[in-house]
């Protein structure tokens, strides 16, 4: 099961880096290390992605300012064991898709 999972993670691991760098071409701030809190980096990747996908569908807007406009807002705190909780909530839920793909893995063939 582990060697399924690992196989589609890693084709899907293609596609995100992809998308990531469609991501960093357009929004400099994805390029500098991060120095925010781990929940306000997981909004700021969301929120590249819906300007991202507004700019693909419409354009530049007057109501979505320009980059160099941008002001950062004041910083917040995470609580470090939030990171800890994150990761073995992370590590149940892979081990448990992995299980599923394993699993289903005769009726997924082609």
């Amino acid at each position: 099961s582990r060697e399924l999972f690992n196989l589609r993670h890693s084709s899907l691991r293609v596609t995100i880096e992809r998308a990531f760098g469609a991501l960093k071409n357009s929004f400099k701030i994805l390029y500098s290390k991060p120095f925010h809190p781990y929940k306000t980096q997981v909004k700021l990747v969301l929120a590249c992605c819906i300007l991202h996908n507004w700019i693909l569908q419409f354009g530049n807007d007057q109501h979505v300012p320009l980059e160099a406009e941008w002001r950062a807002n004041d910083r917040d705190e995470d609580d470090p064991g939030d990171i800890e909780e994150d990761n073995r909530g992370m590590a149940q839920i892979r081990d448990d898709i992995a299980t599923d793909m394993w699993n289903n893995r005769e009726s997924s063939r082609i």
